[in-house]
């Protein structure tokens, strides 16, 4: 297993990404290379504070340039050759590297991976694909951003793509799949979403129709798919209103000295909520579609998500994820 790293991308790079990359190197099996891209120098000083000898299987790759998050995607793609987002994306289509992990920029990660990458056979447009929580079990919602306006042909790839996602990574036998509309009934929606049931009901997947958002948090669907926008809108709201609860209880709990006990307490329920709901515990956000394994970190990733993110890179090319793929994409299309 061989994976590049973006070691420059991300609020806390190099420090967490060095750091995480080098948990990977200990205790994950089957890694052959990590090849840690960017600023040769900064690396090596965060690599010199590592307890220990450092692990014949990290290489340190210089690449001079680095893809600030606020940048144009587009330009800094066409201006930064030799940013660390390109250079870890090229390991990638040299042969070199087998799948690629990047918490910077995320659009100059999608634009890279489409232009040098390219996309599987019978997909239009990659999708990123994240994991979200649930009380009951974690489902997976496409596209959170990387295609703002997606064709019904591509929503229905976004099902494919997502369900086997969630059959081979998260372990769910048989992925229920929902369409994000503002109703149930197949006739409500915009005429994307209409086109979309339409040819979600042609597929083999366990299609359930159409879900409102109010539906995603209680465990009713294994996979909901919409496009990019409405995608992105989902993520970041309920990022916002996973923050404002955990704001608001910590003030709550503070009132008076009978709430502080009562959260003393409660310690153990929150630190596990805490767990279930962190990002950092699924690792990134794979890249579904693009000709190679991309995962797509939160720009606040640490090092458990830079671990974790390593973790499902290689789960992706273990389960041959590409592949399986492009053959149920070939199957739908051939109409058998």
């Amino acid at each position: 297993m061989r994976i590049s790293i973006d070691a420059m991308g991300g609020d806390y790079a190099p420090r967490e990404i060095v750091k995480g990359t080098l948990q990977a190197a200990e205790q994950l099996q089957g890694i052959e290379k990590l090849f840690l891209v960017g600023n040769e120098s900064a690396i090596q000083a965060e690599l010199k504070k590592h307890k220990g000898s450092i692990p014949p299987c990290i290489e340190v790759v210089h690449a001079s340039e680095v893809v600030e998050m606020g940048e144009s995607p587009a330009v800094a793609i066409r201006r930064k050759k030799d940013s660390s987002i390109a250079r870890s994306i090229g390991l990638v289509k040299d042969g070199k590297a087998d799948a690629i992990f990047s918490a910077g920029n995320t659009g100059a990660a999608v634009a890279a991976a489409t232009l040098k990458l390219r996309t599987l056979e019978g997909v239009t447009r990659p999708a990123i694909a994240t994991v979200m929580p649930t009380p009951k079990a974690p489902f997976v919602l496409l596209d959170a951003g990387a295609n703002p306006d997606s064709t019904p042909e591509m929503i229905q790839q976004f099902a494919v793509m997502g369900s086997i996602y969630s059959r081979e990574i998260l372990g769910v036998e048989n992925p229920s799949v929902g369409l994000l509309s503002i109703g149930g009934e197949a006739a409500k929606g915009n005429e994307t979403t209409k086109k979309s049931f339409g040819l979600l009901e042609q597929t083999h997947l366990n299609f359930i129709g159409n879900v409102e958002s109010r539906d995603l948090y209680g465990g009713k669907v294994s996979v909901a798919v919409c496009d990019g926008f409405v995608g992105n809108v989902v993520l970041k709201t309920s990022e916002a209103v996973a923050r404002m609860i955990s704001d608001w209880l910590k003030t709550m709990f503070r009132a008076n000295p009978l709430r502080i006990l009562g959260a003393l307490l409660s310690r153990g329920v929150f630190k596990e909520m805490k767990s279930h709901a962190d990002p950092a515990n699924h690792g990134g956000a794979p890249l579904l579609g693009a000709n190679g394994v991309v995962i797509i970190g939160h720009g606040s990733s640490n090092a458990l998500a830079t671990f974790n993110a390593i973790r499902v890179a290689s789960e992706a090319v273990d389960h041959d994820l590409n592949h399986l793929i492009e053959a149920e994409l070939k199957r739908i299309n051939a109409g058998t």
